[in-house]
């Protein structure tokens, strides 16, 4: 019960804070969900129960879903845990929890080791783009070796040979988006040379 009171309480703050935030009054809200104000009124301070009904149209007019409006206040998926690949020198942070609908992917990278030489560079469907944060990265892109430094972006077709990599002795971070392809290629694990492929 105290749970169902919990999210109660937290979704009509979510509608005020909404609310708020975009600088509209109860009237502009009301008119935009074809709701009374003081109806409107009374669910922001809990002296009317919400009903579904009139959670749907509140929600699109703030152009939310109702699904974000009722989600959960547990926060015990907050601390997002790096992939390691030791063998490349890099670590992943996923930001993004949920696919876009272009089905993307958000993450940080660290890189400690040079971009690998040509016949290592990866192929894949797609496009990639990342910008650097800090340090200076190589990026490897067919027989070309490009410097991207901190402050700038680059994107590039990933059906060219390509890698990145840290320039000189400093890590360097990356911010990248990814499509599927490419966030399947950067997490997977590198197989070393001498590992080969079964026969």
């Amino acid at each position: 019960m105290k749970q169902e009171l919990d999210v109660d309480h937290l979704v009509r703050q979510r509608i005020r804070a909404l609310r708020l935030a975009r600088g509209w009054s109860l009237d502009v809200l009301a008119e935009r969900s074809y709701l009374s104000p003081s109806n409107l009124s009374r669910i922001e301070t809990g002296g009317r129960r919400i009903a579904l009904d009139q959670l749907i149209p509140i929600a699109k007019a703030l152009d939310t879903t109702i699904d974000q409006l009722v989600e959960s206040p547990d926060d015990e998926d907050v601390v997002i845990r790096p992939h390691r690949d030791e063998h490349r020198g890099m670590t992943i942070w996923t930001l993004a929890r949920e696919r876009t609908p272009n089905d993307l992917t958000v993450a940080k990278m660290r890189i400690t080791t040079p971009a690998p030489s040509l016949e290592e560079a990866g192929v894949h469907p797609g496009r990639d783009w990342f910008t650097v944060l800090s340090g200076t990265a190589e990026l490897r892109l067919g027989n070309r070796l490009i410097l991207v430094r901190a402050g700038d972006a680059a994107e590039f077709s990933t059906m060219i040979p390509h890698a990145i990599g840290a320039h000189g002795k400093r890590p360097v971070e990356i911010l990248t988006i990814l499509t599927q392809d490419g966030h399947k290629a950067h997490t997977q694990e590198r197989r070393s040379p001498s590992e080969g492929s079964e026969e």
